[in-house]
């Protein structure tokens, strides 16, 4: 990636140009001093309208009428036109062009149309003063044209630029309401359940009150209960403060999807609940297919939500964008540190009217979920035209039970 260098405000490119545009109408004023009817007052006027083309882009409007009464000090004299007077062209291009209003343009066109006129009556020679008039209309209104023409280019240019500044502010911003709203979904869940755990802690805080004297063992079971909760909703508890504190950076590569038919904030799905999933989805027109491999563990209720959230947001990814009749394949697997879902649709189905219910945000929300676990998600197409998700959860370790027990 090269840095342009900025000169006077400007780019280097753009200030070179317009030295070398001036330069070349001063070296037509300097070669004029050798012409028949050259002199050093014809000299000086083309130096001055070089000099003020300098700023041809910068303040456009005033070079076009510096030059147009340099122009006019020479008709008034009686010079006649001069090869320097190339400089009224590109004053006129330059107004036209680079004008903050058209109307200056216009302005400038008609001055020019004036001069031309005042220029044929000067003219030398036996052809009629109207062909004269005829060839430098034509050249002026040429270069007008052009003007206009790369004034439109450029000002369609810039919309465009502007268009898509917009739009990517806008997807920016849809993207951080995506997450916020998503962290708000998932710290309410948490916050649910945090308040089972303690309601648990509350039932069996009160069994042992009740059995320490009558029968030890039970109460000795029921405090081993309460402890367990405990060092899992403290876990859970650390993980919403999380959640609620730390600020997320939302993905550029992942457009937010719109919330569908989400369940009551009441209500918090388990595991067991996923071959009912699978049949809404089934019903909904995928064709899945469910495997599972390792061996199933219990898991803290926060992650249980988090894995079956990841499984109902890639369904339904699936059904919104590969379609009705997709064929899909899904599986958890199981391993002594994490579980793995994984759902690979073929994208060959046909568009779908109604998705069915998600849980969230898309990928938005299956990065965060996935995220406060400490998990891994990919996602991206697959050869032969699909989607393919990937999540990787950790299962809490013995070694972390244990430093919880000490933490205790």
């Amino acid at each position: 990636m090269t840095v342009e260098r900025i000169v006077f405000g400007r780019p280097l490119r753009s200030v070179a140009f317009d030295v070398a545009v001036s330069g070349l109408v001063a070296l037509f004023a300097v070669l004029g001093i050798f012409a028949e009817n050259g002199g050093v007052a014809e000299t000086a006027v083309g130096l001055l309208m070089a000099l003020v083309l300098l700023f041809r882009r910068t303040h456009p409007s005033a070079v076009a009428a510096g030059v147009a009464v340099l122009a006019l000090l020479q008709v008034v004299v009686g010079w006649g036109p001069l090869a320097y007077d190339i400089g009224v062209l590109i004053a006129l291009y330059s107004v036209v062009k680079y004008a903050d209003r058209l109307r200056d343009g216009v302005l400038a066109g008609i001055v020019a149309a004036i001069g031309v006129l005042l220029a044929a009556a000067q003219m030398p020679g036996a052809a009629p003063w109207w062909a004269g008039a005829l060839y430098y209309g034509l050249v002026t209104g040429a270069v007008w044209l052009v003007g206009l023409n790369v004034r439109t280019r450029r000002l369609y240019v810039v919309s465009l630029e502007e268009r898509a500044t917009t739009l990517e502010r806008e997807r920016e911003a849809e993207a951080r309401a995506a997450v916020a709203e998503e962290r708000t979904r998932i710290a309410r869940e948490l916050h649910d359940v945090v308040a089972h755990s303690m309601a648990v802690m509350i039932v069996q805080a009160d069994g042992v009150r009740f059995t320490i004297d009558r029968d030890p063992e039970t109460a000795r079971e029921a405090a081993k209960v309460v402890a367990d909760t405990g060092r899992q909703a403290l876990e859970e508890m650390r993980r919403l403060v999380g959640v609620l504190r730390e600020p997320s950076r939302p993905d550029p590569a992942a457009a937010p999807d719109a919330a569908l038919d989400a369940e009551p904030a009441h209500r918090r799905p388990a595991l067991v609940e996923l071959p009912d999933l699978l049949d809404r989805f089934r019903a909904a027109g995928l064709r899945i297919t469910d495997t599972a491999t390792g061996t199933p563990v219990a898991l803290p209720p926060g992650l249980e939500l988090t894995v079956y959230r990841v499984v109902q947001e890639s369904l339904t990814n699936a059904l919104k964008h590969a379609g009705v009749g997709a064929a899909v394949e899904l599986r958890l697997d199981w391993s002594a540190d994490a579980v793995v879902v994984r759902a690979v649709d073929d994208g060959r189905g046909r568009p779908v009217v109604r998705p069915a219910p998600s849980g969230g945000h898309g990928l938005v929300g299956m990065r965060e979920r996935v995220g406060v676990y400490d998990g891994s998600l990919a996602a991206g197409p697959t050869l032969g035209g699909g989607w393919r998700v990937e999540a990787r959860l950790p299962l809490p370790s013995a070694s972390g039970t244990e430093e919880g027990k000490a933490a205790a």
